[in-house]
């Protein structure tokens, strides 16, 4: 049976007539549940969200209840809540489709959320590129605030919060959880060091602070819609709710598709919903969330546990649509925008490009990263224009190995887990593709080949 989407966050998004002013949104059932949860008390909001086992959809996958459990309260200083919507993350687009078709759904969650965690003031660090989502976002919150679903007192509860938008300058790493506080704050995005610096106890202006994603935040309204424990229920254990993928690259029908977690396969998410590759092809790679996570080469297999404890294999494309099952197979869903790669792919070039992105968004402060970041694109670049050694592929190799653990923030991670799985899974294609120069310097004029794909940054 082919796959089905369940939608829930998406429920309205691309429905005919659905639009993003306040009326519409009320008319579907908008800010009901924002006026039921007012009579309940904000412990009573957190414990649903942790009886939901709700992971956070920004990439890391923590668990959202026991983040906000973490907040220092004993301190006496403000509580702050941030929507992280710098989605920056190439291969990812599922949140700025909120933003643009359904942002009161977002305005909604982030209230609730506020007023769980008993925070008056929020923002949303909205990535700088998305001029129009923040024009959208602001009229939504105008459109609340006249409404009486934001400021002081609102629904006569006693209860006041307000929420500023606030775009970013187009930098990566401002999707780090604290290189974005600094970047709030007015400095320059350098992500902190944790310990101490762990948001929920040192945050913005050095405050309690939580930080979640859009797609996180709008879950909790559905929790408290339907209750932790029933949300639960959707899903596998470990990982409950649904997940938004995004489907890019050498697919048919690229797109998102929002479906319940491990209710499918890799093979039923790419065929049924992706249409396949294109006439005449066939799938190579795929990277399962985002081009940070440890790319998979089709035809590999993998031993795994299976869900009833007993040992079992996996190829690429039988991998359950969830967290746990991606783990096991040596990668992450990560932000679950899943770029398809098929045979005309050369591998190098794309692993050239990515190295390309990630010399130019480091921010500087940590050497390995600063300096490996940027030896990773020469080493490759230079490959790709004709001058590679074969000592280079274990170069690439060695470098990555030096950056990954030895950073403040998981931008060396990114930086190094695409080479660290690229260069051991493809060593044919690069020791093809150097052997190749190699006899060409050797017995031509030394003129490289035409270069494949795209002309690096």
């Amino acid at each position: 049976m082919p796959i089905q989407e369940r939608r829930i966050i998406y429920r309205h998004i691309d429905e005919p007539g659905y639009t993003t002013d306040i009326a519409c949104y009320q008319r579907h059932g908008g800010y009901e549940i924002l006026r039921k949860s007012f009579q309940r008390k904000p412990e009573e909001l957190v414990q649903e969200v942790k009886d939901s086992g709700l992971k956070g959809r920004g990439g890391a996958g923590f668990p959202t209840g026991m983040k906000w459990s973490f907040l220092d309260y004993k301190s006496g200083k403000p509580i702050y809540l941030i929507c992280n919507a710098d989605e920056s993350e190439p291969g990812t687009y599922k949140d700025r489709q909120i933003i643009y078709k359904d942002p009161h759904q977002l305005i909604e969650g982030v209230i609730l959320s506020a007023y769980a965690i008993k925070a008056k003031l929020a923002f949303i660090y909205i990535r700088g590129e998305m001029f129009e989502g923040a024009r959208i976002l602001d009229k939504a919150i105008e459109e609340a605030r006249a409404a009486n679903f934001l400021g002081d007192n609102i629904l006569g509860s006693g209860y006041s919060v307000d929420v500023i938008v606030h775009r970013g300058a187009g930098c990566y790493i401002c999707g780090e959880e604290t290189g974005l506080i600094e970047s709030l704050e007015g400095k320059r995005a350098y992500p902190r060091i944790k310990p101490p610096y762990f948001p929920a106890v040192l945050g913005l202006y050095n405050c309690p602070t939580i930080v979640n994603n859009v797609e996180t935040l709008c879950q909790v309204k559905h929790i408290l819609d339907m209750g932790g424990k029933e949300f639960a229920k959707i899903g596998v254990p470990g990982d409950s709710g649904t997940h938004i993928w995004g489907i890019s690259g050498h697919v048919v029908r690229p797109g998102y598709y929002e479906i319940e977690s491990g209710k499918g396969t890799v093979r039923d998410l790419i065929y049924d919903l992706g249409g396949g590759p294109p006439p005449g092809r066939s799938f190579k790679a795929i990277i399962p969330g985002g081009v940070s996570m440890k790319i998979l080469r089709v035809g590999e297999k993998f031993k795994v546990k299976l869900p009833d404890g007993s040992p079992g294999e996996w190829g690429v494309l039988d991998i359950p649509l969830d967290s746990g099952s991606f783990t096991q197979c040596g990668t992450s869903l990560g932000t679950s925008g899943m770029i398809m790669m098929d045979d005309t792919t050369d591998m190098v070039e794309a692993l050239a490009n990515l190295n390309a992105f990630y010399a130019h968004e480091t921010c500087g402060q940590c050497t390995p990263c600063r300096e490996g970041s940027l030896w990773l694109k020469k080493i490759t670049t230079r490959v790709c224009n004709g001058g590679g050694r074969m000592e280079d592929i274990d170069l690439v190799k060695n470098v990555a190995d030096q950056i990954a653990g030895r950073t403040i923030c998981a931008h060396g991670e990114a930086a190094a887990w695409p080479c660290q799985s690229n260069v051991p899974k493809f060593r044919d294609e690069w020791e093809e593709k150097i052997r190749t120069q190699i006899q060409a310097r050797e017995h031509g004029d030394g003129t490289p080949a035409p270069r494949k794909g795209l002309r690096l940054v």
